[in-house]
Formats: C-alpha cells, structure tokens, sequence
C-alpha cells in the first residue's frame, strides 16, 4: 500500500515532465497558424473549439467516467491523443497543399477538443486519488513546479531551435520533437495504480428527464459543493472577463515592446517555482481557509491595479507579485473542490464543476471584450477587479458544512 502511494506520487511528477515538454508547443501554435496565413477566426477558434467541446460533452464524460472500474487507462490514453495533435500538425505540412493546412489543423484541434475534455475530468479524480485527503497541497505544487521549471527550459531551447531554421519548417521540427513528451507521459501515467470504483452511478432506466431528476437529486445533496462552484464561477468570471483585457492594455495603452509583453509573462510564470512550495508550507500552518482568502484577494486587486498605473516597471513587480498568489489560488482551488465532493461519485462531480468553468471560460471573455468596446479598456480591468471581489466577499462568507 504505501510503496504503491510512493511509486504513484513519483509516477505523477514525472508525468509533469513529459506534458510540460509537449504542451510547450501550445503558445507557437497560434504563431504557427498566423504564418500559415490563418484569419484572426480562425486563430481564435483554436482558444474557443476546447471550451466549447468541454461545456457540451463534460458532464456525458463524466457519466461515462463513473461507470468505469479503473480510469488511469482513459485518462493517460486521452492525454496521448491530445498530444499525438501535435505531431499532426507538425506533418500536416508535408501531407496536403499549402492551402488546406490551416483547415486540417484546425481540424485536428477539433478532434483533439473530445480527449481533452476527458483529461480535464479525469485529471482531477486521478490526482486527488494518489494524493489522498490531506496530500493534496504536496502533490499539485510539486508537480506545478515541476511544470514550471521544465518549461520553462524547454522553452528557452525551442526558442533557440525556432531562430535557427527557417519557416514553417522550424515550427514543425518543434511541434514533432515535442511531441514525443507525450511517450514519457503515456508510459508513467498508465502505471498509476489506483483501487477499483466500487459505486457506478444509480441506474436510470427511465426518460431523460427522470435520469436528469436523478442526476440533480444527487448533486442536491451536497451544499457544500453547490455553494463552492457557483463562487468559484463568479470569480473565475472576473478572471477570464480580463484574459483578452491585459494584451490589448499593453499593446493599444501602453505602446509596449513584444519584449517588455514577454517579461511580464516571466515574471507572472517564473515565481510560480517559489509560490506553489511557499503555500503548501503556508497551508499545514494557517490551513487552507487562510490560503483560500489571501489569495483570491490579492488576484482580485490585480486587474484594478494594473489599471491604474503605466509605469512599466510597476507593472512586472505587480505580475510577479499575482503570480505568487495565483499559486496559491491554484492549489486551493483544487483542493477545496475536491473536498466537498463525495468520493464515491468524484467523476460526476468534477465534470459539473469543469462544465461550469468551462461556461465562464466561454461568455466573459466576450464580456470583457465588449465593455472595453463600450467603456474602455482600463475601465474593463477595473469590472473584473470588481467581479473578483464579488467572489472574494462569497468565499469570505462562512462555509456551509455537510451535516
């Protein structure tokens, strides 16, 4: 038992690994298709076909997840065709005319929408699974930082590989060579062992709307996690609302240099490496309600603040700063979620609440591109900020607890 706890813990951080090897690609491929002669739609559906894909398909996923004995299968599987995409793409180019590529990658992306909405169910239940009740902060911010600083090598030598050799051949050689951390993933995540599901979902063998009635029966039953998710839904609204905000602010605002962009993306990403061990320690000190409250407040005072200056150097300072805090978010977020979720029944409930991220993911960054057409775009950053409070002040409420 604790040897198998042990190998499964190592096996999740070296799976951490290969993903980060492979999904180094995904900033370049947008890159990719804007060489390619892509139309801002088309770049844009490639941010918009997972969200949508995930809000229709995650709670079936999920249903489809509970019913299996082991899902370790499905879930290194399905991460093994969401990154065997980038392989596709990367020899797209040598298979159809040059005028077909952007719609055959689009279409691989499409396609790869489904195993992706499946990881993101199944990733949750596995990983909670190896981490157990109270390993949860240990297990997720080591293998964050483990994400991070392979990464963030990964990235500097892609970088290197990209100047070196010329378009488009260069990013296909990246997108290739990448892809092969999808092996090292595939390989170590399917040796996770994990006990059987013992408690499938209740067989309805009525209509849809007597399964649908079983369905919100079930989820009835937990307050807990009702009142969680739809806090979290408000805030992650004020989080996405700003996504396509903090470009367009240092761009059309800020006149700033694609180098200075870069910077602050370090900033926001390199502290991450100190923030993920800094709150599990903060965690096992002040425990998870402390981490919960200081940071969704500090994230949420970050749009507003960003809003408010123009001073460059401020701005890196106020994203590294985020950045700390944001680890702190991330591990909470996890953790909280799956406490207020039946064990029994994990699947089912981790893909309600992706259904609903996946909903804010989908309609706030429309929102937010809308106030800033309407007001401007500082005062957008300043709604968000607004909105995040509002999810603050929820959470700041006390919880409800399971009887």
């Amino acid at each position: 038992e604790l040897r198998t706890q042990k190998l499964n813990f190592r096996y999740v951080q070296i799976d951490a690994v290969g993903v980060s090897i492979s999904n180094v690609s995904a900033p370049f491929l947008p890159v990719f298709l804007t060489r390619l002669g892509a139309t801002n739609f088309q770049v844009g559906l490639l941010s918009s076909m997972p969200g949508v894909t995930g809000l229709i398909l995650a709670i079936l996923v999920g249903r489809f997840l509970q019913t299996r004995r082991n899902i370790v299968p499905w879930f290194s599987t399905a991460r093994l065709l969401v990154i065997s995409a980038y392989t596709l793409t990367g020899l797209v180019p040598f298979l159809v005319p040059r005028q077909f590529v952007v719609p055959a990658v689009l279409l691989i992306w499409a396609a790869a929408t489904v195993p992706q909405t499946m990881v993101a169910v199944a990733f949750s239940v596995v990983m909670n699974s190896v981490a157990g009740p109270e390993g949860r902060y240990e297990l997720m911010s080591r293998r964050w930082s483990i994400l991070g600083l392979t990464s963030a090598i990964t990235v500097a030598l892609a970088g290197q590989v990209l100047d070196r050799i010329g378009e488009p051949i260069n990013y296909q050689v990246v997108f290739l060579a990448l892809s092969l951390g999808g092996l090292i993933s595939y390989y170590f995540s399917s040796r996770i062992q994990l006990l059987d599901q013992q408690t499938p979902l209740p067989e309805n063998q009525g209509s849809i709307r007597a399964r649908l009635r079983g369905y919100l029966e079930l989820v009835r039953h937990e307050p807990a996690f009702i009142s969680f998710t739809l806090k979290r839904f408000v805030y992650l609204s004020g989080i996405t609302l700003a996504a396509p905000l903090f470009p367009l602010y240092f761009v059309r605002e800020l006149d700033a240099p694609d180098s200075w962009i870069g910077l602050v993306s370090t900033a926001q990403t390199a502290v991450l490496l100190v923030g993920y061990p800094l709150w599990a320690r903060l965690s096992r000190r002040y425990g998870s309600r402390f981490v919960l409250l200081a940071s969704t407040l500090v994230v949420a005072l970050y749009p507003g603040l960003i809003a408010l200056t123009r001073d460059q150097t401020l701005i890196i300072g106020l994203a590294a700063l985020a950045g700390i805090f944001q680890a702190g978010m991330d591990l909470v977020f996890f953790d909280a979620l799956m406490r207020t979720i039946p064990p029994q029944y994990s699947a089912t409930f981790v893909s309600l609440a992706q259904s609903i991220q996946y909903l804010a993911a989908i309609l706030a960054p429309m929102l937010g591109t809308l106030l800033a057409a309407q007001t401007s775009i500082g005062t957008a950053l300043l709604i968000s900020a607004g909105l995040r409070l509002v999810g603050f002040l929820l959470f700041a409420m006390p919880f409800r607890r399971k009887k």
